[in-house]
């Protein structure tokens, strides 16, 4: 069991009030708050071992460039890679899904085919468009149906031997829905193709064991899992990665240049070009490690208790309606009143100390699926409490009476 009053304590930003109010943020789907040891990681970095990695021989070069490694190391062990060089870093999910497609474009031709599902991020969508427009692919879709659910029937017809990826969320920022990726996996491999894993909704609520997934790229973002924004994590099977070509070029990921010919670094550094996000990589370990000391079970079973606790007392609110019923879901509830616009709820709510999301939430297939310009997004995280939900719940019934 959490000592939910002793997390929170961890956290110097649930304290404040906004507009008067205690702060009530539920907006975890976004952003997850930082506790202070993050915090104070962030700040030990600058002030101790502020240098440049991997280029240096004077001691703070040195020192940084461990504490960086030894980031990668957590990491690695964090979600079971097999292989050191198999963890990326990257300036988050977005710039690793935009790693792997540019990658692939050196692989499809005209007649291949990249399978996509109805469920994803608009970042897990657009690099994709991209690709099939460089390459002359197409572009599939694995449809949904009214609870938020994937249509596996559709997923096998659509799977053929023209397809070379397969990129799917392993939990719908939207609406929360978490997808049966085992059984995706397993049937892209079967068919010969690879598989992307969209997991930056997902890392916060549970622990991936990539080796287990058998995926061939998972990606996810440090700022949902109370690490700093700017930093990312683009794991790749080595044999992808040895496969595809560099997704930038510059500093760090060269072995040798000239003006006639450049040679690659090996991995992981050719996929690394710059001068990083030295900060964000080292304290991203850090933030893992708190993370791992409260426990992803623990995280599992007391969300778990929010969702169905702030379940039954929405429903209970007459007009409202829930977007995202699937059987399996996590943290995340979606939801609209009748006859009142999203913005003008989350705009009053927020007067009374409340942080939700409204919108399309960069899903807008989703929305439109649903024939709805968005909805208002409450997702809850470990530090979240029952005593905020209420907060939460009657600050909707006050917005309903006002608008209605």
């Amino acid at each position: 069991m959490l000592d939910i009053q002793k997390i929170r304590a961890d956290f110097p930003i649930l304290s404040q009030k906004v507009n008067g109010k205690p702060l009530v943020y539920f907006d975890n789907g976004a952003t997850s708050q930082k506790p202070q040891v993050v915090i104070d990681a962030i700040s030990h970095y600058y002030q101790t071992i502020n240098a440049n990695i991997h280029r240096g021989v004077h001691t703070l070069s040195q020192l940084a460039t461990d504490a960086y490694e030894v980031s990668r190391g957590k990491i690695q062990k964090h979600i079971n890679a097999q292989h050191l060089h198999e963890v990326i870093f990257t300036a988050g999910t977005t710039h690793a899904i935009n790693a792997v497609a540019n990658g692939f474009a050196a692989l499809l031709t005209t007649g291949d085919e990249v399978l996509v599902s109805a469920l994803e991020h608009h970042s897990n969508i657009v690099p994709w468009q991209m690709l099939c427009e460089r390459t002359g692919a197409s572009l599939k879709v694995i449809p949904m149906n009214d609870n938020g659910e994937l249509i596996m029937e559709q997923f096998d017809l659509l799977l053929s031997e023209r397809t070379k990826i397969v990129t799917v969320n392993h939990i719908s920022n939207a609406l929360g829905t978490i997808n049966p990726i085992e059984y995706m996996i397993a049937r892209a491999h079967e068919m010969g193709a690879a598989i992307l894993i969209d997991g930056a909704q997902a890392t916060p609520h549970l622990k991936p064991d990539v080796q287990a997934l058998d995926c061939d790229f998972y990606v996810f973002s440090g700022h949902k899992i109370c690490g700093p924004t700017g930093i990312g994590i683009l794991y790749g099977k080595e044999e992808w990665l040895r496969k595809l070509p560099p997704y930038q070029g510059g500093g760090e990921m060269i072995a040798t240049v000239s003006f006639e010919k450049t040679t690659y670094a090996d991995l992981p550094h050719k996929f690394e070009a710059g001068t990083p996000n030295i900060e964000g990589g080292i304290v991203l370990g850090t933030a893992i490690d708190y993370l791992n000391e409260v426990g992803f079970d623990n995280i599992a079973q007391y969300e778990q208790e929010l969702l169905d606790y702030a379940t039954a007392q929405l429903i209970a609110i007459e007009g409202l309606k829930i977007y995202g019923t699937a059987a399996h879901k996590t943290s995340v509830i979606s939801f609209n009143i009748e006859g009142i616009h999203p913005y003008d709820i989350g705009t009053i709510i927020d007067k009374l100390g409340v942080a939700v999301r409204t919108g399309h939430h960069c899903a807008q297939p989703i929305m439109d699926f649903f024939k709805i310009p968005g909805t208002i997004r409450a997702s809850f995280a470990f530090y979240n409490t029952k005593e905020e939900i209420d907060i939460f719940v009657e600050a909707v019934k006050r917005a309903k009476m006002m608008l209605s």
